[in-house]
């Protein structure tokens, strides 16, 4: 059958450009074949960059480095460990897998039906012939759990005859400079070239962790009462001027600054000239004050004997970055336009005689006064959104400040007219005292956007009541919300509060929904697969 040229002999090209546009159009609807030195999608190299991701930062990169990777040739795409099953990396053969660790030491939701397959004897498929790298995100804080959900994995792939084709890199909290050795690494290998080169980025105009917006702090209020023994602000910034956007369920990342007594006190217990010129972080020099309070963390050396003979260039050697401190944000933008509040705990504590404080909670409750302005950035966490069907139900778990995405969500809820409904766990010390949002929430509970509340406060009677108490009291009602497909979110405390209330979870299950153990973690294992039970937990 003879083909007809797609672009006709009088179209305004060249002989050599109309050969070109016809061979490369014939490709594309399957009538022929690809124009000379173009590439189909069979032809480029296939890579899978999978993510196991808690807070959103696996996710983010693995995003951003899948689409470096087609700017490179492959034929790249990210996913997430919940959406895939070992046979996978099976038939995309090149992976670079990117993973938090949670809690201690743990995977992060939506990477845990993939480890337990991985891990399911006799029925996690061989991985030979598997090309792969694993590139762990954690914290150095958690010491001996270091990212080791990462290297559980690099270890459990490499078992199942997997090719490592390079080491596993295990970050701290700043990651980008490991991250684009260990990905430019991979891809030089993975294409079988000396060296490839990547397609060029336009520059991001947006404000961003490294081009942060200047905001002005517009208020900060005290949300607990006369006789309470927290501090509790809801803090309010302008994002007036920045253009920027965010969704209910991200978080807001809070450039801080150390406190200046602490600085002091550091500088004068190691016997150091205060304007002495040290290096920063990235480049650049400032007085060794400056530099203290802006640039370095320095906490963990308050109080501790310096070390004798240390010196100045030494001590700065080995002192980390000041991290900004990311925050569930406690705002819609359909209440609040251009603006974004947060509800922060002031942490402030004794221990052996020497008073302690957060340096990003203390900061933002006592230092950084109203007007003034401090660097701001917005983290999507794409794991923790509202479902996008408004007719579905929520449960929101969020005891303390675990309230803020709540408050947020609320506020979208009810700025759409959402028909579903809508169930509030709240909890705290005292309802007198440490009941935040009270008239927000009780307003909401009025005109029915709030269909249920039910609250534990542990100091006010004898026994200590949590939110999970009260999640089984509400076993029957709880589950028949599930079943008719309510999205069920935690916020708050990691190392106890949110396992506590998985284990209730699974107890209601197992009661109300008259389930077996283990047919209640497969219900739990569905729900996270599904994007039913979400978690924003620190």
């Amino acid at each position: 059958m003879k083909i007809v040229p797609l672009i006709p002999d009088n179209a305004p090209f060249t002989v050599e450009q109309r050969a070109w546009l016809n061979g490369f159009l014939a490709g594309v609807l399957n009538r022929g074949t690809p124009a000379p030195g173009s590439a189909t999608l069979e032809e480029k190299q296939p890579l899978l960059i999978a993510f196991g991701s808690q807070s959103g930062n696996a996710e983010s990169l693995a995003k951003r480095l899948a689409r470096e990777a087609s700017g490179r040739g492959f034929a790249a795409r990210a996913a997430g460990l919940d959406s895939l099953q070992p046979a996978d990396l099976v038939k995309d053969k090149n992976v670079l897998l990117i993973t938090s660790t949670w809690g201690e030491g743990e995977m992060p939701d939506n990477a845990i039906s993939f480890w337990d397959s991985l891990n399911q004897n006799g029925s996690s498929p061989k991985l030979e012939g598997v090309q792969y790298s694993v590139l762990a995100l954690g914290d150095m804080n958690y010491g001996d759990t270091f990212c080791l959900a990462g290297k559980n994995l690099d270890k459990r792939l490499a078992e199942l005859g997997a090719n490592r084709i390079v080491d596993r890199v295990d970050c701290d909290v700043e990651f980008d400079d490991l991250a684009k050795k260990w990905s430019s690494t991979a891809f030089t290998i993975l294409s079988g070239k000396k060296e490839t080169v990547a397609a060029d980025e336009p520059e991001d105009a947006c404000f961003s962790k490294k081009k942060p917006f200047q905001a002005t702090l517009l208020s900060k209020t005290n949300l607990n009462t006369k006789g309470s023994s927290k501090d509790t602000r809801h803090i309010a910034f302008s994002l007036a001027g920045s253009g920027l956007t965010y969704e209910v369920g991200d978080a807001l990342g809070v450039f801080v600054q150390n406190c200046p007594d602490v600085v002091d006190s550091v500088i004068a217990s190691h016997g150091f000239d205060s304007q002495s010129e040290v290096s920063l972080p990235d480049s650049g020099s400032v007085p060794l004050r400056e530099a203290l309070m802006k640039h370095y963390e320095v906490r963990h050396l308050f109080g501790k004997t310096p070390k004798v003979g240390l010196t100045l260039a030494a001590f700065i050697e080995n002192l980390r970055k000041l991290q900004p401190r990311l925050y569930s944000i406690a705002s819609s933008l359909k209440a609040h336009p251009e603006e974004v509040h947060l509800c922060v705990a002031a942490v402030r504590y004794n221990k052996e005689g020497i008073e302690h404080k957060g340096v990003a909670s203390t900061f933002l409750a006592d230092r950084l006064a109203l007007g003034e302005t401090t660097g701001l950035f917005f983290h999507a966490a794409n794991h923790f959104r509202l479902p996008s069907d408004l007719t579905k139900p929520v449960i929101m778990v969020g005891p303390g400040t675990g309230i803020a995405p709540f408050r947020a969500f609320l506020e979208e809820r009810e700025a759409t007219a959402a028909p579903g409904k809508n169930w509030l766990f709240f909890g705290d010390q005292k309802r007198d005292t440490d009941f935040l949002y009270h008239d927000q929430i009780t307003e909401w509970l009025k005109k029915g956007t709030l269909t249920r509340l039910d609250t534990a406060f542990s100091r006010d009677q004898e026994e200590k009541i949590y939110v999970q108490t009260r999640m089984i009291e509400a076993a029957s009602e709880l589950w028949h919300w599930l079943e008719q497909g309510a999205h069920l979110y935690v916020c708050g405390d990691a190392k106890l509060m949110a396992k506590d209330v998985e284990a209730a979870l699974h107890e209601i299950i197992q009661s109300a929904g008259n389930k077996t153990a283990d047919e209640a973690i497969a219900y739990v294992a569905q729900m996270k697969k599904d994007k039913r039970y979400a978690r924003d937990v620190y």
